[in-house]
């Protein structure tokens, strides 16, 4: 089989490497003239990284990556509304929550390619999704090439989508922007923590190399953009308890990187046209309030890889769960995004009053989601 990947991010990463072990011909074709991720850090669930057992490297990223759990969620002044613990989420999943640069992730998959599978600086336009009696075509600069299989993994504002679904409305603004931060901070000790304000959130979380993995979101309109990313959120984010005003102090307006939220509200019809398959941001792009974006698209490769001579049993197996997962994404930014004084105090009692009842609403909040398996046997991990 001869499989065209679009984008290697991490979804198409872990595609290719998916494919290329069920003994695909792979072809990585990425826009960018180097493997550089977008963003800092990525945080994996057990879902995820139940997956990429299957491509030999679960335990690889577990050893690479801090394990998360330990912390829970505060207010700007410091006050804990939840708590959960690490060991309470690997008996609640069936393993870790970790976090770990995305570099180091999307080095591990490309090392399970073959050294001429990846081109990088070459964008791609698919001209013809096939069908049962002819491939795939697509266009590069250096001309066309035909597939048995398309994967589109380019990303949230994807072209291919477009093409296949011209009708559906597309990507739409979810109301709040984002900023991302990674860097050293030698010296801070601190409890990883998510802090809700009003309309504003906070997240710092120490990473195993020692440097701490930071971001920040906040209901701003479409497109606004500061002159100095660090000083807006210094402005925004200065009076915060600790270590936010150290990680600010800390930072420099080039580490600041700074995006727009956005979110496919319509659920795509299919995730498959033709000898086409939409992958991850492209297919189901969600807000990153569960930090399920990755996770989902890791999913969506190792289920393509399993259904790959049968696109609608990959349709049948992920669109349900994906837009229930995406659904949850889009309630849990609302009650993070929450302003008015009134509603964030009641929200606030709430989860303080819910925390003391049971599971720390960190941990619930991924029920449902980071039990899920593979469709078929994974490699046994370890551990």
């Amino acid at each position: 089989m001869r499989v065209l990947i679009i984008g290697a991010g991490i979804g198409g990463l872990t595609a290719a490497a998916a494919l290329h072990r069920t003994g695909a011909h792979i072809t990585v074709l990425e826009r960018t003239p180097a493997l550089t991720p977008a963003g800092t850090a990525i945080s994996l669930a057990p879902n995820a990284l139940r997956a990429l057992d299957t491509l030999g490297v679960g335990d690889r990223i577990r050893d690479l990556a801090a394990w998360q759990g330990d912390g829970g969620l505060r207010t700007p002044g410091g006050r804990w509304l939840s708590r959960s613990d690490a060991r309470s989420a690997e008996t609640r999943f069936g393993g870790p929550l970790v976090l770990l640069p995305r570099t180091t992730l999307v080095d591990t998959l490309a090392a399970l390619l073959p050294p001429d599978a990846i081109r990088t600086n070459t964008p791609a336009t698919l001209t013809d999704p096939g069908d049962a009696t002819r491939p795939a075509q697509v266009t590069t600069p250096q001309g066309e090439l035909e597939a048995d299989l398309v994967v589109a993994a380019d990303g949230v504002h994807s072209s291919v989508r477009r093409a296949l679904f011209p009708d559906q409305p597309g990507v739409e603004y979810a109301g709040f922007t984002t900023w991302r931060l990674l860097l050293p901070l030698p010296g801070v000790e601190f409890t990883s923590h998510e802090t809700w304000g009003r309309g504003r959130l906070w997240g710092s979380h120490p990473l195993k190399d020692g440097r701490v993995y930071a971001y920040a979101a906040a209901r701003a309109p479409k497109g606004q953009r500061a002159n100095d990313e660090r000083a807006e959120l210094q402005r925004q984010f200065g009076d915060w308890h600790a270590p936010v005003p150290q990680l600010l102090a800390a930072a420099r307006p080039q580490d600041v990187l700074r995006h727009d939220v956005h979110q496919i509200a319509v659920p795509l019809p299919a995730f498959h046209r033709g000898r086409v398959a939409l992958l991850g941001d492209a297919a189901h792009a969600m807000p990153p309030t569960l930090g399920q974006g990755g996770n989902q698209a890791i999913e969506d490769a190792v289920v393509l890889a399993h259904t790959r001579d049968d696109l609608h049993a990959y349709t049948a197996a992920r669109l349900p769960r994906t837009t229930a997962v995406a659904r949850r994404a889009v309630r849990a930014g609302r009650l993070g995004m929450l302003r008015g004084r009134g509603t964030t105090a009641v929200r606030n009692a709430a989860m303080t009053a819910l925390s003391a009842a049971g599971p720390a609403l960190f941990l619930r909040g991924f029920d449902g989601i980071a039990d899920w398996r593979p469709p078929y046997a994974a490699q046994q991990t370890t551990r």
